[in-house]
């Protein structure tokens, strides 16, 4: 209990001085982490049964719950990611809030499950796809701070399928393709941040104190 302690009052020394990183900071990367998780492995889930029986009835009703899960598991990412910039954060979890209405006006608006009303109906992912950006949003935050290999490709890669697919000048093979890139990479992501070290996904909190200081100041 005491090097559990310890740990938790460890001191820092951050670009403008020291700080401490406690035990909500690393209940915050946890959630974090179990968030990005759990949104993985639904869209993994997803895109596997959406290819497997595309014309499963069933199989299409449980990707709206499965679509739903994901959301709302990025909302808690979103909400819980430590981020410098809170300009940044606010306008990411804005786009997420905008898919997640697009969302539920389509799957009130169409009578078919949410999946066939996106694909069929293209203009829909101009709404939807805003939780996409957001999505992306995290992987270029994971690219830029950490390096991620697996970032790297799907930051250009969601809004290539997206666009693709709303412009209709991808191919099917190729947005399928695309789509199971899509699944697998991040699935490594969610699987290698579980591996990493929770200090790191806090940051430099002397670095939040500081900007939070100058806000104050400008007021």
């Amino acid at each position: 209990m005491e090097k559990f302690v310890e740990v938790i009052s460890e001191v820092y020394q951050g670009q403008f001085g020291n700080f401490t990183i406690t035990k909500n900071d690393r209940l915050s990367v946890i959630v974090y982490r179990m968030a990005l998780a759990i949104a993985a492995l639904c869209f993994s889930l997803g895109t596997l049964l959406v290819l497997w029986q595309p014309h499963n009835p069933d199989v299409l009703n449980g990707l709206t719950w499965l679509y739903v899960a994901f959301s709302v598991s990025l909302g808690v990412a979103l909400w819980t990611i430590h981020i410098y910039l809170e300009l940044l954060h606010r306008v990411l979890q804005f786009f997420w809030m905008i898919g997640t209405i697009a969302s539920v006006a389509i799957a009130i608006y169409f009578p078919e499950p949410l999946a066939i009303a996106i694909y069929n109906h293209p203009l829909a992912l101009i709404g939807v796809g805003s939780s996409f950006a957001a999505l992306t949003g995290i992987f270029f935050k994971e690219t830029f701070c950490f390096n991620r290999f697996e970032t790297k490709f799907l930051v250009p890669l969601v809004p290539v399928l997206i666009l693709g697919h709303l412009v209709n000048f991808l191919p099917v093979a190729i947005e399928q393709g695309l789509l199971v890139a899509w699944a697998i990479l991040f699935m490594i992501f969610a699987i290698r941040k579980a591996t990493q070290e929770i200090p790191s996904d806090i940051g430099d909190k002397s670095v939040f104190a500081y900007l939070k200081a100058q806000k104050q100041q400008a007021v």
